[in-house]
């Protein structure tokens, strides 16, 4: 099955194997979910949501999940044996383990927030060929929101491996509302997220439109636009305009340059390209 799976991908470099392998573990581990019924609960967003289901042309780490209505006592825990059966059909030895965070804020990320659970997949084969492989240990993060902003819309998008199911995801207007909060309130000190600029382009390209009130939702419960109670593409723009000024694209490559195969379509990055991007934005 493995390999069956990995004939999907064009894999010349040491890093294209770690990448297609964490994507084909990401695909078991949803398969796990649905079997353990998790999205009757929960729904799939993210980057990984995006590659996997909405074709987004770059490789990403983490899953993403978000609870349908809010619930402070949701655990991730009775999911676990699902998951570990899954990998456990396919030869493949888990271990999961939940992830302590240091320090609780309101907000450290757009989704990574103190009421967000947070776990940790990793796998133990390393005789399995398909794994020695791999340049490093294979790690997938779990994020789980319980407390999620609303105001969303969810889709069913099927999956065909490692065996045919359907997997309840964001729809795109709500995943890039998510997207443009990260872009605008994502704290990371000095480090700058190639990747969330990355998306932008190409939710742009898609011609995607945005969903302004998921956006305010999100807005709101990170602490910002407290005083607006709508807000317009005008305001949007306003937004994105002043961000992007405050944005050094040569250090946003660096972030994304492990995560495409060409890093050619990097090539016209700058504040004036992004700012003619802004200009196309439309909402849904």
């Amino acid at each position: 099955m493995i390999d069956t799976m990995l004939k999907r991908y064009s894999i010349n470099t040491a890093d294209d194997y770690d990448q297609a392998l964490r994507e084909i573990m990401q695909e078991i581990a949803l398969a796990g979910l649905y079997r353990g019924g998790f999205f009757e609960k929960a729904a799939f967003y993210g980057g990984t949501a995006l590659r996997i289901f909405y074709k987004l042309d770059r490789f990403s780490e983490d899953l993403d999940f978000s609870l349908l209505k809010t619930d402070k006592d949701f655990s991730l825990d009775p999911y676990f044996s699902a998951i570990e059966k899954e990998f456990h059909a396919l030869g493949i030895d888990v271990d999961i383990k939940t992830k302590q965070k240091k320090q609780k804020t309101a907000v450290e990320s757009a989704f990574l927030k103190s009421d967000t659970s947070v776990h940790v997949l990793q796998f133990q084969s390393s005789h399995q060929a398909w794994v020695t492989k791999a340049k490093r240990p294979i790690k997938i993060k779990f994020e789980v929101d319980t407390q999620p902003p609303l105001g969303f819309a969810t889709e069913e998008k099927l999956l065909l491996q490692p065996f045919s199911f359907y997997v309840k995801c964001y729809q795109m207007p709500d995943l890039f509302a998510g997207k443009l909060h990260a872009l605008l309130y994502r704290s990371w000190k000095n480090r700058i997220k190639g990747r969330d600029w990355y998306d932008f382009e190409w939710y742009i390209r898609q011609d995607s439109p945005v969903h302004l009130e998921h956006f305010l939702q999100r807005a709101h419960q990170s602490g910002d636009l407290i005083d607006q109670h709508s807000i317009t593409l005008q305001d949007i723009q306003v937004l994105l305009q002043q961000r992007i000024q405050e944005i050094d694209f040569e250090q946003a490559k660096q972030d994304v340059f492990p995560f495409v195969s060409n890093s050619n379509v990097l090539e016209l990055w700058s504040q004036k390209y992004f700012a003619e991007l802004v200009l196309r934005l439309t909402i849904s």
